[in-house]
């Protein structure tokens, strides 16, 4: 016999603790919480720095990869994603940004613009700043700022400045535009993934039920309404019915694999698998997003960066007895360091570019470090034109996704590639930073001509892990995000969003959740769109 829910949260990731949390707050409603893969228990998810070592786990990250992409020579593209209590949010590199208010007013959506949204970011922030017109303290969501400065990330900020790029101690605050140290979510050296900030105080509660290693197979329906999910423990299957709502939770991969496991999605692909088709729904699993990312490698001329920290034993044993007495030095670093989001070209109404200062460099992300001094100089575009999908391989929920993220697909996005890893090289040649450039290592000067930049990126660049837009707003849900044509189901994660927001997503889609619970609060009858 199935249990009985007033709602179901399919994954435990940034918005579904979220959503766990809000809907539980009252007392009054009862929520099951389903996550496919553990709890968060693995000691290197609450060390900040402890992402690269969770690179490529496959207990708690599904390390998917992606079709052979046609403009990046046929290489396939490793993407990590959370398969853990939290999420993403357990596993990413801790770089909190919001994004820039012309990404929320461009979605066009009315109740989505940044007036809109900027009360649920500040609800959210827990931010140790204190409270201001932009931020919000006393929220489940820690915000802090590096807890250390590094004379490498000094010199970066100071070269950015030299070349015209306003200093910015706020990414978050009045404009994203400059350079400056970023914030991370974290608080007293420790990561505050959403399992941490909202989903342990909700735990507490007994209306709340979390289910791990529990994988959604599908949704149920009766006459086009949701009623119940389906999904499997090792080789048993269970039911779940939800009395009001389910809401997908999944992100930008999975939540369309759902959806069309459960027969909503594009005919033809349904009808390929055998699955039948409840909702022909083209926009399932299309238009998706994300920032293309470029790396370059520099050799320091003083051993100072985490390369040589962790080529001494002495000096990881340092570091080690630092971070366990006083939550300081390099273990309390985020993915990024410092940055400067930066126009590519002067006469662009905002930064399209977004570019990070990284104290260690390696040849592969979440690999051993280089022997010698280095540092890493990144690019990501902030506002892709490429679009690419996500499409079911099979009708086994156990089967990954096929994953096309087809970037560099238009002359804009490959522009803009070329200029910003231009704009680094003139920026490592700046003083002061050019005084801790031995030289360059990666690409070097084989590289010289636009020609030559593009055809970098396309032999070495990937993903900066920031995947949206699969279940968009305005074409797969309502601005109540409830999938159109269908009753009690909405999504609530990263694949709402009409177009990536510019820069790193995981408070965006903080704040989506926030705002999806008041609107499930408003809306608790779970009516047809």
């Amino acid at each position: 016999m199935a249990d009985s829910y007033d709602y179901i949260v399919v994954g435990a990731g940034s918005a579904g603790c979220v959503l766990a949390n809000r809907l539980t707050a009252g007392g009054r409603t009862t929520v099951l919480l389903l996550e496919a893969g553990p709890r968060d228990t693995n000691p290197w998810i609450h060390v900040p720095l402890g992402y690269g070592k969770l690179f490529a786990r496959r207990d708690v990250n599904w390390a998917y990869e992606s079709e052979p992409e046609p403009q990046l020579n046929g290489r396939r593209i490793f993407t990590p994603r959370g398969k853990v209590l939290g999420g993403s949010s357990s596993i990413n590199g801790l770089v909190y940004i919001r994004g820039q208010p012309e990404d929320f007013d461009g979605w066009g959506i009315p109740g989505w613009g940044w007036k809109d949204l900027l009360p649920y970011f500040i609800k959210s922030e827990d931010q140790q700043r204190g409270a201001n017109q932009w931020h919000g303290t006393g929220g489940p969501q820690a915000v802090s700022d590096p807890p250390d400065r590094h004379e490498l990330a000094d010199a970066f900020i100071d070269a950015a400045a030299a070349l015209g790029v306003p200093r910015n101690a706020d990414f978050n605050g009045a404009a994203q535009e400059g350079t400056g140290y970023y914030q991370a979510t974290a608080r007293n050296g420790r990561r505050c993934s959403t399992a941490t900030g909202y989903l342990r105080p909700a735990e507490k509660r007994t209306n709340l039920k979390v289910e791990t290693g529990a994988l959604a197979g599908r949704i149920l329906f009766s006459d086009r309404k949701a009623f119940a999910v389906e999904y499997m423990k090792g080789e048993e299957k269970f039911q779940a019915k939800a009395n009001r709502e389910i809401l997908v939770c999944g992100g930008s991969f999975n939540s369309p694999q759902l959806l069309q496991l459960s027969g909503v999605g594009p005919r033809a692909l349904l009808e390929r698998h055998g699955i039948p088709v409840l909702l022909d729904a083209p926009g399932v699993g299309a238009d998706l997003q994300d920032h293309f990312y470029g790396r370059t490698f520099w050799r320091c001329t003083r051993p100072i960066t985490l390369n040589d920290d962790m080529a001494s034993l002495w000096r990881q044993a340092a570091i080690g007895l630092r971070y366990l007495l006083w939550r300081r030095g390099p273990l309390t670093v985020s993915a990024g360091y410092a940055a400067a989001f930066v126009r590519t070209r002067p006469e662009l109404a905002r930064p399209d570019a977004q570019i990070y200062f990284i104290n260690f460099s390696t040849a592969r992300r979440g690999g051993v470090l280089h022997p010698f001094s280095g540092f890493t100089l990144s690019l990501s575009q902030l506002q892709p034109e490429s679009r690419g999908s996500i499409a079911i391989r099979s009708a086994d929920p156990r089967e990954a996704p096929a994953i096309r993220y087809n970037y560099l697909a238009t002359e804009n996005d490959c522009r803009m590639m070329v200029d910003g890893l231009k704009f680094i090289r003139r920026l490592a040649a700046t003083p002061p930073l050019a005084g801790y450039v031995a030289a360059e290592e990666f690409p070097g000067p084989r590289v010289q001509s636009d020609a030559d930049w593009l055809a970098f990126c396309r032999e070495s660049g990937d993903t900066v892990f920031h995947p949206t837009s699969t279940c968009r707003m305005g074409t797969v849900v309502d601005e109540q995000l409830r999938v159109k044509g269908l009753a009690g189901l909405r999504v609530v994660d990263a694949s709402v969003m009409p177009a990536v927001v510019s820069g790193n997503i995981n408070a965006a889609v903080i704040a989506v959740a926030e705002k999806a619970a008041d609107l499930i609060h408003s809306n608790q009858g779970g009516g047809t769109s």
